[in-house]
């Protein structure tokens, strides 16, 4: 029989340290919003984890999902437990191409018969089979004769969720997301232009943990890193509640960080884990690079009113209308926090 090495083999063979280890495992923890009492379980877990098959499809996209992916952060363990399982089949990862390459998917197929888990980046065109194809094969047919035998799929980034910037309007080539096509499966989506790339392996990770995918919101987002605005959490919101805007990108308010809702910003509609995980590294952010965000997570959001018009057109300098949205704040805090309270005692009563 052959032998399918450990995670834990896998990674003492490249030494990393138990050190090294124990903090990645702590760090997801965090990050699942779990108590600490569960970093031995999943330390134990993913060492004792053998390698899932992998199949990762990419379809109307522009690889900003994988570029990100292959940026991720030092320590380089969120890339280590990526490599640890079994990538079989990526277009712009694998060394093999052509025939050799439809052979490999394929035979990860049927070697992994209702086990492998399907990840997809981009969207699927319906409006003619012309607009996208891989070795002669429509996405749609690819994607759908692939999924049968899957456990789960994910859809990586806004276009593979929700149809992202091919579907928006007048969505030339009928974009659609994974989610209108797969309807027997369970789908996680992941959105994001891109998605942060420690998001994409906790998931993974709660996956070889648990066995089981993630608590999901309405919208089949993890709520772990979904289930708060980065307007709850971005350090600018005490400018929003004083009224302090900037009105240009170089006047005073600008330079002095007050609040970006004015040129824009779509962080109290768009529910994202960017303030808090940050980018490269956790140096940055696009709002802390004084650009308001996109709302690049949610449905739409190509289409959602422009870049830089407020959310709204109403005078939110009025004190009622910040005493409102102060409310509305905290009121989401407030259940959010109550969210994560029973997810937790549910995690513990099932451990």
């Amino acid at each position: 029989m052959k032998y399918t090495p450990s995670l834990g083999d896998i990674l003492q063979a490249r030494g990393v340290s138990r050190r090294g280890f124990l903090k990645y495992c702590a760090a997801t923890t965090s990050l699942l919003a779990l108590p600490p009492t569960m970093v031995p379980r999943i330390a134990n877990a993913l060492e004792q984890a053998r390698r899932p098959s992998v199949i990762w499809l990419s379809f109307q996209e522009c690889t900003g999902c994988t570029e990100s992916l292959t940026r991720s952060s030092s320590p380089t363990l969120e890339g280590l437990i990526f490599d640890s399982i079994s990538l079989d089949y990526h277009h712009t990862l694998q060394a093999a191409s052509g025939e050799a390459a439809e052979a490999a998917r394929h035979a990860a197929m049927e070697e992994n018969m209702g086990n492998y888990l399907v990840l997809v980046d981009g969207s699927i065109p319906l409006g003619n089979p012309g607009f996208s194809t891989i070795a002669g094969i429509s996405n749609y047919d690819m994607l759908m004769e692939t999924v049968k035998g899957a456990a789960a799929v994910v859809a990586i980034g806004s276009c593979a969720s929700f149809g992202g910037i091919p579907g928006a309007d007048p969505n030339p080539t009928g974009a659609v997301s994974v989610k209108d096509l797969i309807t027997d499966k369970p789908v996680i989506n992941v959105p994001g232009c891109p998605p942060i790339p420690m998001v994409i392996t906790a998931v993974l990770s709660q996956y070889l943990t648990f066995g089981q995918l993630p608590e999901l919101d309405h919208l089949g987002r993890p709520v772990a890193f979904y289930g708060q605005t980065i307007h709850d959490r971005c350090y600018r919101r005490p400018f929003y509640e004083q009224g302090l805007f900037a009105e240009t990108f170089d006047d005073e308010g600008a330079r002095k960080g007050w609040c970006l809702f004015r040129l824009g910003c779509k962080g109290p509609i768009t529910y994202n884990a960017c303030a808090t995980m940050k980018w490269n590294g956790g140096t940055s952010f696009p709002i802390e690079a004084g650009h308001p965000c996109l709302g690049c997570s949610e449905p739409g959001f190509w289409d959602k009113g422009g870049f830089y018009n407020p959310v709204s057109t109403t005078d939110i300098g009025s004190g009622v209308a910040l005493a409102g949205a102060a409310a509305a704040g905290v009121a989401i805090g407030a259940a959010a926090a109550a969210m994560s309270r029973r997810r937790q005692k549910k995690t513990i009563q099932e451990g």
